[in-house]
């Protein structure tokens, strides 16, 4: 039998309120204490995963070692714990009702009408259990995306009534996170959205154990006694969850409300290892206390929307504190760049960085972005669609081969200097096909990534349908492009260098998703040191 508790984080009144951030802090601090602790999120619309989401829609899809594509909240629960997930740690309706429904297909419910209650709820509480029963973990947090009162969370709030019955009020319980907004005009912090959504919670069968008040204001003794009246929770669970200066503030801040101590008596677990936080706070300090300032600029194609990159600023404020440098980023939108304005567009840029992305929209402004930090010697790091982009700059502008481009772009250039996988040509489904997850990359002794890595083999997570096409290896490598990173199975190429340039490293996988608060990137960590070193010049 696991022994494992479990905690539901439900959200309130607005969407956006940072459950999240609230359930990461929380984890951080039970981590601290010397518990076992992972982080799910339960995603309550119908695609199978976020995949094939444009990011418009729903931010950055985040990749997990073992290839699952997942909301970017995921993102945030390595960030704080420094642990990876998987692909339990991330499950949507989609998925639940196609578990069902194959099980149906194959004739495992003998018959029966098939309904969301059992049926639904059980897939739903069998997701929710699975990581509890490795036995790996003392508490699993579970995040509910969405607000209590949508349709289609409806099933998820049912699912946790049942389990919060079945396994105990000791074994798990519900914090809900809810809005106390402040009214400019009466002058004071209004309870009732918080009342209306406790009330809205009850009356689906569940009482929340904990209320986290998000708020601008401070929350005084008479509010607190006036939630605790209309929302059947006593004061000391009631959680004041003020507006903080970054998101990285939130542990402390729930330490000091001790959140941590009120969830550990609530589940009848020792409270006396106290969480000391020295290795984030001398994060933090670093952060919030910069001795420079650079400015870099994010090539992207989405930039409207800052969470579609949401991992590489955070990878930025990393291995920015780690060099004790503030990062500013300049959002430019690779459709706003042409050759005549680009000088204007990146001057005064201290590092170009040209992001990831699909599709051919926006794709000839990253190239003459390329172009412009290679001739400028400006340190340049290109991630997956950014580093094919500086094949086919090199390409066109250094070997001469002037239709150079990926078949991704046009299927009928007489020089695909990035071509579609071979393991790809025969995919028809658009959903979890592409080369996912963690892969191996052996690197060359005497290039900039073995020097940055400190080693020879390396493991990073992959995104992608299109790669290197092997046969332009030798035509780049003697213009002075060089292949330093390969997949040692399949001789596919993962890093690309320059010869003379004092940093331009182009890489196929993404670096920012295993970029941590304790565990900053190597490659992020250089090409701030790098963009530094420009800065002074």
């Amino acid at each position: 039998m696991s022994k494992t508790k479990y905690i539901f984080v439900t959200g309130g009144v607005t969407s956006s309120l940072g459950k999240g951030i609230i359930a990461a802090s929380l984890a951080k601090l039970l981590q601290e204490r010397g518990y076992t602790v992972t982080i799910q999120k339960l995603d309550p619309y119908i695609n199978i995963d976020p995949g094939t989401l444009n990011p418009y829609e729903h931010g950055e899809c985040f990749v997990t070692d073992d290839g699952a594509e997942t909301d970017l909240d995921l993102g945030h629960y390595e960030r704080f714990l420094n642990t990876p997930t998987s692909q339990a740690n991330n499950v949507t309706t989609g998925r639940i009702y196609q578990a069902v429904i194959n099980k149906e297909r194959k004739g495992e419910f003998l018959g029966k009408t098939v309904q969301v209650i059992p049926h639904i709820t059980d897939e739903i509480k069998n997701r929710i259990q699975l990581l509890g029963k490795t036995n790996k973990y003392d508490i699993v947090i579970t995040e509910i995306g969405g607000t209590v009162g949508d349709i289609e969370s409806l099933p998820y709030v049912e699912a946790v009534r049942q389990l919060k019955w079945e396994l105990g009020n000791e074994n798990a319980l519900v914090i809900h996170l809810t809005l106390v907004p402040y009214l400019a005009a009466a002058g004071e912090l209004k309870t009732k959205p918080t009342q209306h959504s406790v009330k809205m919670l009850m009356q689906s069968g569940v009482a929340p154990d904990i209320l986290v008040c998000r708020t601008e204001r401070h929350i005084n003794d008479n509010i607190k006694a006036k939630l605790a009246l209309f929302c059947n929770v006593n004061t000391e669970s009631i959680i004041e969850s003020i507006d903080a200066e970054t998101i990285y503030d939130v542990p402390n801040l729930m330490l000091k409300e001790q959140l941590d101590v009120v969830v550990l008596k609530k589940l009848a677990l020792p409270t006396d290892i106290k969480p000391s936080l020295t290795e984030w706070n001398n994060f933090l300090d670093k952060h919030k206390n910069p001795k420079n300032t650079i400015e870099i600029g994010l090539i992207g194609k989405y930039v409207e929307l800052h969470d579609a990159y949401k991992s590489i600023t955070e990878a930025f404020i990393h291995a920015g504190a780690s060099n004790e440098t503030k990062v500013k980023v300049r959002w430019i939108h690779s459709e706003s760049l042409a050759v005549e304005n680009v000088p204007e567009k990146l001057n005064g840029l201290n590092g170009i960085l040209v992001a990831p992305g699909f599709g051919g929209r926006g794709i000839e402004g990253k190239i003459d972005a390329v172009r412009f930090a290679r001739e400028n010697k400006i340190p340049f790091l290109g991630i997956c669609l950014g580093m094919q982009m500086a094949v086919i700059e090199f390409s066109r502008n250094v070997l001469n081969l002037s239709n150079a481009n990926s078949i991704e772009m046009d299927e009928k250039t007489p020089h695909a200097v990035i071509n579609l996988m071979e393991t790809q040509k025969n995919i028809i489904n658009k959903g979890g096909t592409m080369r996912l997850g963690a892969w191996n990359c052996k690197l060359e002794k005497d290039s900039k990534a073995h020097a940055i890595y400190n080693k020879e083999l390396i493991s990073e997570r992959h995104r992608h349908r299109y790669e290197f096409n092997n046969e332009y290896l030798e035509q780049l490598t003697n213009a002075g492009m060089l292949a330093t990173g390969t997949n040692p199975k399949t001789g596919l190429v993962e890093i690309i260098e320059l010869q003379n340039h004092p940093w331009f490293v182009g890489v196929q996988y993404h670096p920012e998703y295993k970029s941590t608060v304790l565990n900053p990137h190597p490659l992020f960590i250089d090409f701030i040191k790098a963009c530094l070193t420009y800065s002074k010049k």
